[in-house]
């Protein structure tokens, strides 16, 4: 099914995310998400910052199903879980300093991930919520060996 957007013939299609020029700026993007739309850019200088970069939505993307993953777990198990606050950063790192990690020359991309965890819980389980934050399907996914598979239209 396609749909006229903008004076742009777009694919319409169930669970598909779809990106395209926004033509507003040299680097903004349109995301089309089922009824949702959102902006992406590059921060100035290079873009015009009308929205958030690229890694930024990747962070959203893992903080998000981070904190509903502690949620529906603390749920399921009835524990006091009143809040959750997942907050993330993207960097760069020497390989060399990542103990855990297979690549040992060059540059990695290292993301740092604090959880804040309100309610009465006691210590096993807030240890608990720490270990189930790994379970979350996107986590799984950037740990993961990642097929992409790349088309022209």
């Amino acid at each position: 099914m396609t749909t006229r957007e903008n004076g742009n013939e777009t694919a319409s299609s169930e669970g598909a995310v779809t990106v395209s020029e926004a033509g507003s700026g040299t680097y903004t993007q349109q995301i089309t998400v089922g009824n949702h739309r959102l902006v992406a850019d590059e921060p100035r200088p290079i873009g015009d910052d009308a929205g958030p970069t690229p890694y930024d939505l990747l962070l959203a993307g893992l903080g998000a199903c981070t904190s509903m993953t502690l949620r529906m777990y603390a749920d399921r198990k009835g524990w006091p879980l009143d809040g959750v606050r997942v907050t993330l950063r993207h960097s760069r790192i020497h390989a060399e300093d990542c103990v855990h990690c297979e690549t040992t020359k060059g540059w990695i991309n290292h993301v740092d991930r604090d959880i804040e965890l309100t309610g009465a819980l006691d210590e096993s389980q807030r240890q608990r919520l720490l270990q189930i934050a790994d379970h979350c399907p996107v986590h799984q996914t950037l740990t993961s060996e990642i097929d992409i598979t790349t088309s022209l239209k």
